[in-house]
């Protein structure tokens, strides 16, 4: 049961992930080269998490794995208005052949200063243009400090991310 995390570098996908896998805050400050893949068991399943980095290198590789997964998570910086458009066009791109997946936005760095909200990011990635065959979400997330535990935006994404595994 594999779940694809994509999103621009230094959305927080990495940062995101650790926080899932150990329930505790690790920030992840160096950029994914390449793929990162977490494993997390609950009581229920095992769902095997595949991270590709987001910089421009690596994004020809997204295309390729998506029809490999069950979810895709998509992690976009809600603080970095700049990057926005660029975000929304790739995950446009990324899910236009595939009207089934279902697509997990998480609208990450809540907590910073300047972050838009989830109204806002849901506009500024036009997610009302995706279609209504689709099972989508989003959700408000931050990794707060190193240590603490995950907030409950984190929990709960975590928690929605399982129920759509368990229903593929």
């Amino acid at each position: 049961k594999q779940i694809l995390v994509l999103g621009l570098d230094g959305a927080g996908k990495t940062s995101i992930l650790h926080s899932l896998a150990t329930n505790h805050v690790k920030r992840s400050v160096a950029p994914t080269e390449g793929f990162n893949a977490i494993c997390i068991n609950t009581e229920e399943f095992r769902m095997e998490f595949l991270e590709i980095g987001g910089s421009e290198s690596l994004r020809s590789y997204w295309k390729m794995y998506l029809p490999k997964v069950l979810l895709l998570v998509y992690v976009v910086d809600s603080a970095d208005h700049a990057r926005l458009p660029v975000a929304k066009q790739l995950l446009h791109q990324l899910i236009q052949n595939n009207s089934t997946l279902p697509v997990v936005v998480l609208a990450n760095k809540q907590d910073l200063e300047g972050a838009y909200c989830i109204t806002d990011i849901h506009d500024a990635l036009a997610l009302s243009d995706i279609g209504d065959e689709r099972k989508m979400f989003l959700i408000g997330t931050h990794v707060a400090e190193d240590g603490s535990e995950i907030s409950s935006s984190m929990q709960d994404a975590k928690e929605l991310i399982g129920q759509l595994v368990l229903e593929t």
